[in-house]
């Protein structure tokens, strides 16, 4: 046979050799099959979670998903205890000026629910957290144009006075997308953001979980703990009641596990004081 031609043939045949031998090193470095497909499943399971999650947030917790209100729940037990996770927030604006704190306003005889945070008009206004708008609303006397956002840590967000809304009920956002304009609207003095912090509809204070000043939160997590007796604590709304038609200082006093001397000695006022509907009075 030729030299030349022997000597082609055998490096073809060597060629081929090499090619078998990486194509099988390349399968060796590869994962088991199976083990590639269950990293697939997680990935897809991962992404139908998140999904749920996002349809329903904190749907283990909450008894509804309703468009129908701002935060009035009915029946509700509150947990014992939750650990409310604070990572992956945005702060709602860069302002860091805190006009008004959370608590009972003497002068006005009336709670205050959340924190005002001064803004200027048309400032941006970014979700804390991931979650899925709940309602979208607008009170002349009241909140001016607000948005409530529910989060899957289990926390409701309310942002009020906005000059508008960005987004629309049942839409999922992301923290730090925008929601609303900063504005003056509704029962307002001047032009700031009111935010809201809420679980099961009741109210805490913004300022245990958000570091306006310093932009940032207090922690990665915030425990709420349910409270075991009723102690005088001014940040608290539970400490205090709001005057119905019909209520008279012994009645409150019986419902509230108070007594009527307790109730004139806090509040300042006498058995002949006459209660009108809509007044605050503090019971501890």
């Amino acid at each position: 046979m030729n030299i030349s031609v022997f000597r082609n043939a055998f490096l073809a045949m060597m060629l081929v050799f090499s090619a078998q031998s990486f194509g099988q090193d390349l399968l060796a470095e590869q994962p088991p099959l199976d083990t590639q497909m269950a990293k697939i499943d997680s990935v897809v399971l991962d992404r139908l979670i998140r999904a749920e999650a996002y349809e329903y947030p904190a749907q283990d917790l909450y008894p509804e998903w309703s468009n129908e209100y701002a935060h009035k729940y009915t029946n509700v037990v509150m947990p014992d205890s939750l650990v409310i996770d604070l990572t992956g927030f945005c702060m709602p604006t860069e302002n860091t000026k805190v006009n008004d704190i959370f608590g009972y306003r003497p002068r006005r005889r009336r709670m205050h629910y959340g924190l005002d945070v001064k803004v200027e008009r048309g400032d941006t206004i970014r979700s804390a957290f991931d979650g899925k708008v709940r309602y979208v609303s607008y009170q002349r006397r009241g909140y001016g144009h607000y948005v409530v956002i529910r989060h899957p840590n289990g926390l409701e967000t309310l942002y009020a006075h906005l000059t508008k809304s960005l987004v629309a009920e049942n839409e999922v956002v992301k923290a730090g997308d925008p929601i609303g304009l900063g504005g003056n609207t509704g029962r307002s003095t001047g032009t700031h953001l009111h935010f809201e912090t809420r679980l099961l509809g009741k109210a805490l204070n913004p300022a245990l979980m958000f570091d306006f000043p310093n932009q940032d939160v207090t922690g990665d997590t915030y425990v709420y703990l349910k409270p075991k007796k009723k102690v005088y604590d001014p940040s608290d709304p539970d400490t205090y009641y709001k005057v119905r038609k019909g209520d008279s200082l012994g009645r409150i006093a019986s419902r509230q596990g108070t007594t009527v001397k307790n109730l004139c000695k806090l509040n300042g006022i006498t058995t002949k004081t006459v209660l009108r509907p809509g007044q605050i009075l503090r019971l501890y």
